[in-house]
């Protein structure tokens, strides 16, 4: 079994929960009450993403990496 590392972008919303997607899968979203339940959904989003799309998966490692900005 491959393993594919994509990277993912959490957005904690205002009201509450968090709001997920996943900028290399375009449409590729989920969203959840909690950070835990928020990775459970995207995993599955993701599955689903991919199984529908038939991309394959190739070893591609991603990373988002947090730049500072003043406001």
């Amino acid at each position: 079994m491959k393993v594919k590392n994509l990277a993912v972008l959490f957005e904690q919303e205002e009201d509450g929960g968090y709001s997920v997607s996943v900028p290399s899968l375009p449409g590729c979203f989920s969203q959840g009450d909690t950070f835990e339940e928020a990775l459970k959904n995207i995993r599955e989003a993701i599955d689903l993403y991919l199984e529908d799309e038939k991309i394959p998966c190739r070893n591609v490692r991603e990373f988002i990496v947090p730049v500072e900005v003043n406001c």
